[in-house]
């Protein structure tokens, strides 16, 4: 589309979504953190789900178009692929120009003609910032009643944009800066840039994490099933199951289960989750309840059965060096025959991108048994891998996802576990799924230098 066309689009549809927003006056939870909105927003939705009327986005819509598509409706996910990063540029114009009509039309028919019990009653929304500016003119569309920061790290991805990690910081910060007195922010205690922002709104704060000190917080953390902790005397092979907590809060726990999914990062969403459910007025058994229809997007630390009797740990829609560092935690502390760390590249960090590539190889070198980076920026993680004592024989390095997969492929063996993560433009998605659709070769390809 024409950039002019682009900009008139974006003008036409924040228009509308404010209207519609003035008209239905929807509750509204709006959720940002440079890793972990889309977890939050799931398991928040999980949630509210059946006790409220709730409308979540879709996907990844976080951005000037993405928010006032949420607003303005349902739409169906084939729709919303039309209008993702998944469809390349150029392409299938005439459905993407029909699609814009119909949200346009569809749009102007509600607010002139449906009544306010047919909109949903709260909005959940994810606030992306790429760039300086961007959480100010979302919040100029719509401003949350309830906001979530779900983590920030040290180095946050998107950095390279900044003039450095505190001013991240400042920018997602305005989603509490700007909430009303009688607001709520939600806060992830263990994550201290997070919880430095609490001086910068006059809303009511609670925070959720694993520390002690935090309101809602996660205790008796662990992973269980198959590989991840074997049974002794047993020929049975155990499936992996997820992972098990406590949710602790004004002196009252409730035990929590997650199938399919691995890794504290989803511990951390449930308990964001709980802290908006309490605000509804939700208890926490019910909460407890509610999350077993929690479902995280894809490729977030979720368990998948891989070829030649392997599981693979999906975390490849995204990575930054925080999430990438709690995921390798997570491979560390599980039990398998072989951990195998499938890492590309962390985009978008800018001048920190050599140190931050090196610090996640020396963690790399203490949480799994092979090593294999693909892309430039990862030979980093092999070199820092290799100087904290990982040795060559069992670090493999790659360009491209392409490059990986046959090699990879041949060397899989029964009892692997696989860690694969990185940036979503390494395209690392493409390994997970030819690991879980083809057989491994009986000839390894990394046998030949182990």
């Amino acid at each position: 589309m024409k950039p002019m066309l682009v900009k008139n689009l974006r003008w036409v549809l924040r228009k509308l979504a404010q209207l519609t927003i003035w008209k239905y006056r929807p509750g509204v939870v709006g959720i940002t953190g440079s890793v972990g909105k889309t977890s939050a927003k799931a398991a928040i939705k999980a949630v509210l789900d059946g006790e409220r009327n709730v409308r979540a986005s879709g996907g990844n819509l976080n951005n000037e178009l993405g928010l006032p598509l949420t607003i303005l409706g349902n739409w169906s996910e084939k729709e919303l692929a039309l209008v993702s990063l998944e469809q390349p540029a150029g392409t299938a114009r005439v459905r993407k120009i029909f699609f814009w009509f119909k949200v346009i039309a569809v749009s102007v028919f509600r607010l002139a003609f449906v009544p306010k019990s047919n909109y949903p009653e709260i909005l959940i929304l994810e606030y992306g910032a790429d760039k300086p500016g961007d959480i100010k003119d979302l919040l100029n569309i719509v401003r949350p009643n309830i906001s979530v920061i779900t983590a920030i790290g040290e180095i946050p991805v998107h950095v390279e944009f900044y003039s450095g990690p505190d001013e991240v910081a400042r920018e997602k910060g305005r989603l509490i800066e700007y909430l009303p007195v009688a607001g709520l922010a939600i806060l992830n205690y263990d994550d201290k840039r997070v919880l430095e922002l609490k001086e910068r709104t006059r809303a009511h704060v609670i925070t959720f994490g694993f520390n002690k000190g935090a309101e809602i917080r996660i205790t008796r953390f662990s992973a269980g099933g198959g590989p991840f902790s074997e049974r002794e005397n047993s020929s049975e092979e155990e499936r992996p199951v997820g992972i098990s907590f406590k949710l602790e809060h004004l002196g009252h726990s409730v035990p929590v289960r997650l199938e399919g999914v691995f890794g504290k990062s989803h511990a951390y969403a449930a308990a964001a989750a709980a802290a908006v459910g309490a605000a509804f007025g939700i208890n926490l058994l019910r909460i407890s309840e509610n999350l077993l229809k929690y479902r995280p997007a894809g490729s977030r630390m979720q368990i998948r059965p891989g070829a030649a009797d392997t599981w693979i740990i999906d975390d490849s829609y995204n990575a930054s060096p925080l999430s990438v560092q709690a995921a390798l935690e997570s491979l560390e502390h599980l039990r398998a025959k072989r951990k195998v760390a499938v890492l590309g590249d962390m985009l978008e960090l800018g001048k920190y991108e050599t140190d931050e590539h090196k610090r996640v190889g020396r963690q790399a070198a203490k949480s799994c048994d092979i090593l294999i980076t693909v892309g430039l920026r990862a030979k980093f993680i092999a070199e820092g891998a290799h100087e904290a004592g990982l040795r060559k024989n069992k670090i493999f390095s790659f360009d491209s996802a392409d490059d990986a997969i046959a090699p990879i492929q041949q060397s899989l063996k029964k009892g692997d576990v696989l860690l694969i993560k990185g940036s979503h433009g390494m395209r690392l998605s493409k390994i997970v799924h030819e690991i879980k659709r083809k057989e491994a070769h009986s000839d390894s390809f990394f046998s030949h230098y182990a």
